[in-house]
């Protein structure tokens, strides 16, 4: 729904931070959720927040359609296209339009994701949990 959108990017936020270029990281080079993996044309250390707060708003928020979801599944949706890829959530969501199933697909994911990245899987259920919490 439309006027989630700010509740959405203040949720993202809290969990994606400043510049980072963590080793273990598949998105390499990351600064407020956008990665080097998905945008290897930019130059990510040197991105604004709002540089970034514009790309999550039209290649996450508009591309997932989230304006036309119901309320809550929209801003999980979000956050899964941020954190996991477009083509992850777009999967999840072609399976249900369940805000609380859709979370559970998703940290079906983290679990799987966790065996080979085990330093990023308390990050990843925490942010799910607490999306989860702050829904309800």
């Amino acid at each position: 729904m439309k006027e989630n959108w700010d509740m959405a990017i203040k949720f993202a936020l809290m969990w994606e931070g400043e510049y980072s270029n963590d080793p273990d990281d598949p998105g390499g080079e990351t600064k407020w959720g956008v990665s080097k993996r998905a945008y290897p044309h930019l130059d990510i250390k040197n991105l604004t927040k709002d540089e970034c707060i514009a790309i999550h708003k039209h290649d996450r928020w508009d591309a997932m359609d989230c304006d036309l979801l119901s309320d809550k599944l929209d801003i999980v949706v979000f956050d899964t296209a941020l954190n996991m890829g477009i083509g992850r959530a777009t999967t999840i969501l072609d399976k249900t339009s369940n805000w609380r199933d859709y979370l559970m697909y998703r940290i079906e994911r983290y679990k799987d994701l966790g065996k080979s990245k085990p330093m990023f899987l308390r990050g990843w259920l925490n942010r799910a949990l607490y999306l989860w919490k702050n829904l309800i």
